[in-house]
Parts: structure tokens; sequence; C-alpha cells
């Protein structure tokens, strides 16, 4: 994928912890010149106290996405021989009761933000002849489950956008893969939660008793973390797409996301999205 004689290059957004922070240490671990982002200075320190240069990069602030893209090429000699768009955050609340603003603000961050910093790092590539874009999607992205509209809408629009960006650039030398995790131990439940108690009405839903008892239900599961796969599951795939001759469109993490995949694939839509109502 690159010169022999050149070390690779890579642009890790997201790392103030989760995936993005155990990924972009692992690609330093194994070679890679690592540039990282994280939105606050506290977490950037962090990084940079690891050995891995990180700049200031908020999703739902392009003039941070330009700066931390001019900071990295500067870093880099004006080399990207990959991007990993990780980050982001999940609003949760039933479809009804999501304010407009509430789901401007997910995809200003989830899609556009992607969006953004994918298309600074296409020209250097082409330039290159080679390159590596992966998004960290969802399987919500694929399969989606209630009372999480405006993620499973960022997440799908990241789908549809990506695979029509990999169409596009078929025989550039660019490839493009999807990563879609399940549940994936990190830092992205409580973020959520921060968003859910912000912008939703509880009282005031009709859905209130079932808020009601998923809160419940995360309280359990978070005492625990069971049946949850660490971000390393998720390294695996990434390293396979970076490394690969021909890297996958997508992969799927997690046996719950698999599974989904599956069923998605083979139940007709009168079975299928009943079964997802189902689901809690």
């Amino acid at each position: 994928m690159t010169d022999a004689n050149q070390t690779k290059t890579i642009l890790v957004t997201g790392c103030s912890s989760g995936i993005g922070a155990h990924c972009a240490r692992a690609l330093r671990a194994e070679g890679w010149h690592v540039i990282a982002s994280a939105r606050t200075e506290d977490h950037i320190a962090v990084l940079n106290a690891d050995g891995i240069t990180a700049y200031r990069l908020d999703y739902a602030d392009p003039a941070s996405i330009a700066d931390f893209f001019e900071q990295a090429m500067a870093a880099t000699g004006g080399r990207c021989d990959a991007l990993f768009n990780n980050g982001g955050y999940g609003q949760v609340g039933a479809v009804e009761d999501l304010p407009v603003d509430a789901l401007r603000a997910q995809f200003e961050t989830n899609f556009f933000g992607y969006h953004d910093l994918t298309r600074r790092v296409i020209p250097v590539m082409r330039k290159q002849g080679h390159g590596r874009i992966v998004q960290c999607s969802s399987i919500l992205g694929l399969v989606p489950m209630r009372f999480r509209g405006a993620y499973n809408a960022s997440k799908h629009a990241l789908e549809g956008l990506s695979v029509t960006l990999a169409l596009e650039l078929e025989d550039s030398g660019i490839h493009v893969s999807l990563i879609e995790p399940g549940a994936i131990v990190s830092r992205f439940r409580d973020n959520a939660l921060k968003h859910f108690y912000r912008n939703i009405d509880i009282k005031g839903s009709v859905h209130r008793q079932d808020y009601q008892d998923q809160l419940r239900r995360l309280e359990k599961q978070e005492m625990s973390n069971s049946g949850k796969l660490g971000p390393e599951a998720v390294y695996r795939v990434l390293r396979h797409a970076l490394t690969a001759t021909r890297p996958r469109y997508h992969y799927a993490v997690t046996r719950e996301a698999r599974l989904g995949v599956i069923a998605r694939r083979l139940l007709p839509a009168r079975l299928f999205y009943p079964w997802l109502a189902r689901q809690t």
C-alpha cells in the first residue's frame, strides 16, 4: 500500500477513549505514524504523553476539522495512507419525541463531520495513487432499533454515502470500508444518556414507561458489561481493512451484529420488522 521505505501514516479521530483510543495506540505499536484527534486539551495531553501526535477535532465544528487536517498534513509531510473516521455519539429517543435541532446535531457530528474530513483526504490519496478510508458505522446503520431513530438515520446515511464513494473510487487505488460494531465496551452509552436527558421530554412522552424500563435495564447491564466485547474486536477488523490486499466493504463486529445482518438478509419484511420491534 505504501513505499517500502516510508512509514505508513493514518489519521484516527475520536481518540479520547474507547475504540479510537485503543486503535490509535495499537496502530502506533505496529509501526504506523498515527495522527490522532480528541475534543479536549486534557485528552490530547494524554495521547501526547503516550507518544501519539494529537490535535483537537470536533466533528460539529467545521473550523476544527480544517485546522486538524492542516496540522496533520504538516506533521506527515503531506502524506495520508489511511483515514479512520471514528467518534460521534448516539441521540436516544422516540422519533416523535425528537426535537429537530437534536436531529440536526446528530447528523452534524455523525455524518457531515465525517464527510468533511473524508473529502479533504481524497485529493492527497489520489495524488499518492493509494489510500484506505475506513468509516466506523454501526450495526444500527443496517438494522435499526426502536428509540434510536436519530442515530439509526445518521448511520444509514453514512452507509449509503460511503458505499457510493467506494463505487466512485473503484480502480483509483483508494479503498473504502465500513465497520459495523454492535455493543462495545466504551463510554458511548454514558454520552448517549447525557443527550437523552438533555433533549427528550421523558415525563411528557407517551413512551415514558418504555424509557423508564429501558433505563432500569441499562443500569443493570452497565454494572456488569456482560456480553460486550472490548475495542480490540474492532481493531482486528480495522487492521484487515487497512492491510489486506482486498479489504471488505463491510465488517460486522460482535455476534449480535452478525446475526442482525443475517436476519435482515433472510427474513421478509413482514417478519423482520415485527421482530425488530420486540428487541430491547
